[in-house]
């Protein structure tokens, strides 16, 4: 199986080294929170719930906090959060796909036109970038938790699409609808997962200079820091050696 990268992947690993765990927990917070009123309090009964606490605790969230997140979801019962899909493209004509949780449409969507008009972008319609991507399940797991033979064996054996493993986790892509079966098959041998969920991966990715190439980044960040975004995938191909330089700053 061959490997891949993409911005969601950069993203978890630069969230783990990132200084602003506040902001980084804050978000954890809310997809535990919805997920927990949307379903079941049993992270065994409710996949979505299961995914967040598993990314808050690779996170290290405090316990007390996650506990604190799902019984938000029964004290602030008229709290509704909305999850709305935006779509552009940024700098460079970069395809941009934006998943957000929100409890207030309006401020949500001037908030990213904003942005994307500081960087030269365009906010589309539904559908004007989501043809460039394609979902599919994606499991993250930290390198430490098991060996790059065990986890291809098992990932192989559940029915995924790719595996592949680089210097900090393990990443299988899945098809969307086999992806549950896939991660299921994964927890009986591993319990905590840098993230797991339906991503955007893109179909084709376009390759920049280092310096169009940062520009980029800035832009995604800016998009990654605003409270009521979740996720960001781009189309942008990021080497190796000018994602190491980036991230370690």
């Amino acid at each position: 199986m061959a490997g891949h990268s993409h911005w969601a992947g950069i993203k978890h690993r630069k969230g783990r080294a990132d200084k602003q765990r506040s902001k980084i927990f804050s978000k954890l917070s809310k997809e535990i929170t919805v997920a927990a009123k949307l379903g079941s309090k049993d992270p065994d009964m409710n996949p979505r719930l299961r995914s967040a606490i598993q990314a808050a605790r690779t996170a290290n969230m405090p316990k007390d906090n996650i506990e604190r997140a799902i019984n938000k979801s029964e004290v602030n019962k008229n709290l509704n959060y909305t999850s709305l899909v935006y779509e552009g493209f940024g700098p460079e004509k970069i395809a941009i796909i934006i998943e957000t949780l929100t409890d207030n449409k309006n401020r949500t969507a001037s908030k990213i036109r904003t942005i994307f008009q500081k960087f030269g972008g365009n906010l589309g319609e539904s559908g004007a970038a989501s043809h460039q991507f394609k979902q599919a399940g994606v499991i993250r797991i930290d390198k430490k938790k098991i060996s790059e033979n065990n986890i291809f064996d098992i990932a192989s054996n559940g029915g995924a699409e790719d595996c592949f493993s680089d210097s900090l986790y393990h990443e299988i892509i899945t098809a969307k609808d086999n992806f549950y079966k896939v991660k299921i098959a994964i927890e009986k041998k591993v319990h905590d997962f840098v993230s797991s969920g339906i991503e955007w991966i893109p179909i084709n990715k376009i390759s920049l200079d280092k310096e169009k190439t940062k520009s980029v980044l800035n832009f995604l960040e800016e998009l990654e820091n605003d409270d009521d975004v979740q996720n960001v995938y781009a189309n942008i191909d990021i080497q190796n050696d000018f994602k190491t330089k980036n991230l370690e700053k």
